[in-house]
């Protein structure tokens, strides 16, 4: 039974790790957009939605992984904030190598080919980065 209590506990302890981590991510990865990510979600913007949540869902994939390979939280937060900045970095770096269009525009006029591109992106790289990370 006490075992079972201290698994409880981390259960807790990671749901809020992953909070905190998410919540700071949306915030940098907001930040990051020359539109209002909030905004565009509510107005109904699909390709927004699809491109915020790719970003919080390659940030949970590098988590994930990281969570599989240490039991320090201090690493996890560690590795979490290296995951944040390389996605940003993708963000910059994809914005860059597609000239014909700027990413942020075409997501704010609601591209959804633009959003799904970006989500195959960034889920991929997640993967990538999360299985470095192991």
């Amino acid at each position: 039974m006490k075992s079972f209590i201290v698994d409880l506990g981390n259960v807790a302890i990671g749901v809020v790790v992953i909070a905190v981590i998410l919540s700071v991510g949306a915030f940098v990865f907001s930040r990051l957009t020359k539109f209002n990510d909030q905004q565009e979600i509510s107005k109904g913007n699909e390709a927004a939605g699809i491109y915020m949540g790719s970003k919080l869902l390659g940030l949970c994939i590098i988590v994930a992984m990281v969570s599989f390979s240490t039991d320090s939280w201090l690493m996890m937060l560690m590795w979490s904030a290296i995951g944040i900045v390389i996605l940003c970095l993708l963000y910059v770096l994809v914005d860059l190598l597609l000239p014909q269009f700027r990413v942020c525009e075409e997501i704010a006029k609601g591209n959804m080919a633009v959003a799904q591109l970006l989500r195959s992106i960034i889920i991929g790289v997640s993967i990538v980065i999360g299985t470095m990370l192991i």
